[in-house]
């Protein structure tokens, strides 16, 4: 099998199962309990906030953990509605969100919130002008993502920073796909709240967490016992969260080198499939973008019957969002760059990892050639 889908999920580090493992097994005790059993689990939530606060810059109280990525979009932006009511009811997000951000944002309009969507260039990206321009008095966040998760265009996040800070304005990024694939640092101040998930960089599904600058007021997301200083009830999963820090330490550790040799791989990919595949279409910015991704158009076909092939042959990839598998719409990220419905649907991600080889790229590029080939004949497509 070859995996190239590593922005659904990845593969669970070493270091990730052998940090959770006791925790599992023998240390088993519930942190909120008094006796030394429960006392050594406390310890390890402890210590695994600290090793994240670190990998951010940050301080370990601003750290509180989540089950993933989607519910510390959803917490940061209900906390923001909350506690900002008084202030304002406007928020500003772009068009190419995770479904989490533009979903959360939509049921707010609901409560009578109101939310300016941003538009994007062709590549994906917000320009901090027209951002700035949509400010309004009673604008109270604005939310925009570090990077895209389906076309992997890196958002000019500081520059967004700034005019936040200098609007008195609360930002939060969805960080998901960034963090642990690129250096971030939030000791400037410039973000109020950032998002992250474990099985992105080699942790374990259902782990993560939100990053909350220490002057920011975050409101309950779970009521119950006193758990994350009672903001979000619930015993803690002690083994995910040790997982969790175990693959943001080495995340951290191995970023320089994995990020050069996945860039060397991407590029690879990239120049053979825009130099072999006539038509082909390059999604997201050719250089501001994730070091591991490769999203691309094939007229005039489906994105999910090529998949079907590339499953057959025994490589893994997506259309796009793991999130929105299964929809007949077509990307939404892909429709506010500018790309037809009929380009959007053809549309394929590849995402590698530092497990990827280059052996591995190639033979996707040759097995993808061949299909696309084939299926483009049956249709009697000519080339433009």
């Amino acid at each position: 099998m070859i995996y190239l889908d590593n922005a659904a999920t990845t593969r669970l580090s070493e270091e990730a199962f052998e940090a959770m493992l006791p925790y599992l097994k023998e240390e088993f005790g519930n942190p909120s309990a008094v006796y030394s059993l429960a006392g050594r689990a406390k310890k390890a939530l402890a210590e695994s906030r600290r090793v994240i606060a670190r990998t951010l810059g940050a301080q370990p109280e601003e750290i509180f953990f989540t089950s993933g990525g989607s519910e510390a979009d959803n917490w940061a932006i209900r906390s923001a509605a909350e506690g900002l009511r008084e202030k304002g009811s406007h928020m500003i997000v772009s068009k190419v969100e995770h479904h989490a951000v533009i979903n959360t944002c939509k049921a707010l309009e609901k409560q009578g919130f109101q939310v300016t969507y941003l538009d994007v260039d062709e590549y994906g990206a917000v320009d901090p002008k027209a951002l700035e321009a949509a400010v309004r008095r009673d604008t109270i966040l604005i939310s925009v993502m570090y990077a895209n998760n389906e076309v992997g265009t890196l958002e000019p996040v500081w520059e967004i920073a700034e005019i936040a800070a200098r609007h008195g304005i609360l930002f939060h990024t969805d960080a998901v796909q960034a963090y642990g694939h690129l250096p971030i640092s939030v000791e400037d101040g410039g973000i109020g709240l950032l998002s992250a998930s474990g099985h992105k960089f080699h942790g374990p599904k259902g782990t993560g967490f939100l990053y909350v600058r220490k002057d920011v007021r975050l409101f309950p997301y779970i009521y119950g016992g006193g758990q994350e200083r009672g903001l979000r009830g619930g015993t803690e999963n002690v083994a995910g969260i040790a997982g969790l820090a175990a693959a943001a330490k080495r995340a951290a550790e191995r970023m320089e080198q994995d990020e050069r040799y996945l860039r060397r791989l991407s590029e690879h990919m990239t120049g053979r499939l825009l130099k072999e595949i006539p038509g082909i279409l390059l999604n997201g910015h050719p250089e501001k973008r994730l070091p591991g991704n490769v999203s691309v158009c094939i007229p005039p076909l489906e994105g999910e019957a090529v998949l079907i092939e590339l499953d057959v042959a025994g490589i893994c990839a997506s259309s796009g969002s793991a999130c929105a598998t299964g929809s007949r719409e077509p990307s939404h990220v892909l429709l506010a760059m500018g790309r037809t419905p009929e380009q959007a649907k053809g549309s394929l991600r590849f995402t590698l990892s530092e497990e990827n080889t280059l052996e591995e790229i190639d033979r996707t590029v040759d097995v993808l050639k061949e299909i696309v080939s084939r299926m483009r004949r049956m249709m009697g497509w000519k080339e433009p």
